[in-house]
């Protein structure tokens, strides 16, 4: 893990850690010299049973991101290829992931519910529009940070893929069970946009109705 207070690529502070999942641990930094917050998302190579398939998954995941530009969206700054790990350096995102949300308040009030839903359709047709379609195939509370303002940020890319249009299935069965479509598992097709909205039926489901 990064030491709190180390100086990472002699830019970056790290102030303290605000996440962690299965895979990586998300830290806050601050880039000094332009006084300027972003969040580090680091990997360790040790900490992985098969870092080589997790790192080809972040940099397809970086290169998307860094391809795009939405409000909806993270930018991707800057990637560093450590010795003992690999850093994904991005914007910072204030706020609160819905499963958060749900753990502190319940199910949350549909007017509100309806709203992020408008958003989450924006910035997925934004994502299905692209001249490669990115599928995002990961859409759950755990993915949508919702910001002091209200409006939401769709967040980790690390399963999604650009859909082609003559492949007849998914190289490798991916998802969050409960929230994948049932495609992303049973191997006998390839995931496009009505996977996504698969997804967001079962996650806008969950907001409404804590089950």
């Amino acid at each position: 893990m990064l030491e709190i207070g180390s100086i990472i690529d002699g830019k970056y502070k790290i102030l303290n850690q605000i996440g962690q999942g299965g895979m990586s641990v998300v830290y806050l930094a601050m880039n000094e010299r332009a006084n300027k917050q972003w969040a580090v998302k680091e990997v360790r190579k040790d900490g992985v049973r098969d870092f080589a398939f997790v790192r080809q998954g972040l940099i397809v995941e970086m290169e998307m991101l860094k391809k795009l530009r939405h409000p909806y969206l993270p930018t991707i700054i800057d990637v560093i290829d450590l010795e003992d790990s690999f850093l994904i350096v991005m914007d910072y995102i204030e706020g609160i992931p819905f499963r958060k949300a749900l753990e502190e308040y319940g199910a949350l009030p549909q007017g509100d519910v309806i709203e992020w839903a408008k958003q989450l359709c924006e910035v997925l047709g934004y994502l299905h529009s692209r001249p490669f379609p990115i599928i995002y195939r990961d859409m759950k509370p755990d993915n949508i940070m919702l910001k002091p303002d209200g409006s939401i940020a769709l967040i980790d890319f690390g399963i999604a893929r650009e859909y082609k249009p003559y492949a007849l299935r998914d190289t490798r069965a991916l998802g969050t069970q409960g929230y994948a479509a049932p495609e992303q598992f049973g191997g006998q097709e390839q995931t496009d946009a009505r996977t996504d909205l698969y997804g967001l039926g079962t996650t806008l489901y969950h907001l409404v109705r804590i089950c």
